[in-house]
């Protein structure tokens, strides 16, 4: 009899200990329920601003320059581009990230059109004709129209589908990103040095290297004959670097242990943008016949300072006669446009906003000033 009551009084104290520790889990979760509070809406409409106020700029590689200077000097010698396309330039590394995803760009087709179009190469789409190819099934069926106002309710000029009225290309590009290797070698030094008693000074640091390396194929492809006429084979070592120090103590009984460190790793997509411009450097340089640098180091070749639309951020067809202030140059400028968000969040609105003569948009699209596309 004695056992069984022992054994109720147990059972009966574990019950009250659940007990207990299902109250206090639950007055916690109430605690911090009211510390979760949903913060106030500002006068945005926003709970909180997004963190950094950086600006929008340019994306070049070391390449970039010589891209556009390439593209100037074949102006200035009337050369004239033959008009390339640009088909897939795949991922064939297979790598996959361990997060999921691709671990290299899927982007190579866009960063070549950039590329030949900072060179200053007439091109033409290839790579996604789905709105071309809607629009002329549409024009086929006689719906498309090209006036200012489509009217559903009564008929209008339909577009024309024309004879050859589609531009034909000379060559296109195509390739693939097809290595990515991994620490193709690493270094590093680990130091660890502290006093012999249990609650003495500690420290450690150490410092690591390490690189890899992407590469790409890519070739040019006469259109008509499908002869391919040049091939580039590239590659590029990417570099990472790592260094961490720490200190480990006990004062006066209470534990400190701080640690701190950097590390960097060049960005490896910006390395497959470099590898591409290279390539189309080399190849644009042999469809302009250019000797090769030389046409950009003469001092005689200042093709870098004058307004253009070619620049580092690509190229550009001017709508209006513009150039002296909407160019290339102006477009790479990471202040240009921030003036705008910088008034308004000072709550000034800025001269260069008022629809003056001026400054109005419209009032310049008119006369001599009409669209040229």
């Amino acid at each position: 009899m004695t056992a069984s009551n022992s054994k109720s009084q147990t059972a009966g104290k574990r019950l009250k200990k659940a007990a207990l520790l299902l109250a206090g889990t639950a007055m916690m979760a109430v605690s911090l329920s009211g510390c979760m509070t949903t913060p106030g809406v500002n006068a945005d409409g926003l709970y909180k601003e997004p963190i950094g106020t950086a600006p929008v700029t340019a994306n070049p590689t070391a390449y970039s320059d010589a891209l556009v200077c390439l593209g100037e000097y074949a102006r200035s010698r009337h050369l004239a581009s033959p008009r390339l396309a640009v088909g897939r330039i795949s991922d064939y590394t297979g790598k996959v990230s361990l997060e999921g995803g691709r671990e290299i760009t899927q982007g190579a087709s866009l960063m070549t059109m950039t590329a030949l179009a900072k060179a200053g190469a007439r091109q033409v789409e290839r790579f996604d004709t789905s709105v071309g190819e809607l629009e002329l099934k549409y024009a086929n069926n006689k719906l498309i129209t090209d006036e200012q106002v489509a009217n559903p309710n009564h008929p209008a000029d339909y577009r024309k589908i024309m004879a050859g009225q589609v531009a034909g290309s000379d060559f296109f590009i195509v390739g693939g990103i097809t290595e990515l290797n991994y620490n193709i070698r690493s270094s590093g030094v680990d130091a660890y040095a502290g006093e012999v008693k249990d609650t003495g000074v500690k420290g450690m640091a150490y410092g690591r290297t390490y690189v890899m390396n992407v590469a790409l194929d890519l070739r040019l492809v006469d259109t008509r004959t499908l002869e391919v006429v040049d091939v580039i084979s590239y590659q590029k070592q990417i570099v990472g670097k790592e260094v961490k120090a720490g200190v480990f103590d006990i004062l006066n009984g209470n534990i400190f242990d701080i640690s701190g460190g950097q590390g960097a790793l060049e960005p490896m997509q910006l390395a497959v943008r470099s590898m591409i411009e290279r390539a189309t450097l080399e190849f644009m340089a042999n469809l302009y016949g250019a000797t090769g640098p030389d046409v950009c180091l003469d001092p005689r070749n200042d093709f870098l300072n004058n307004p253009s639309t070619l620049g580092v951020t690509g190229g550009l067809t001017p709508a209006y006669d513009n150039l002296e202030s909407n160019n290339a140059a102006t477009r790479a400028d990471p202040s240009r446009w921030q003036a705008v968000n910088d008034d308004r969040r000072r709550g000034v609105r800025s001269d260069r906003g008022s629809h003056t003569d001026g400054g109005n948009a419209d009032s310049g699209n008119t006369d001599s000033g009409a669209s040229r596309y």
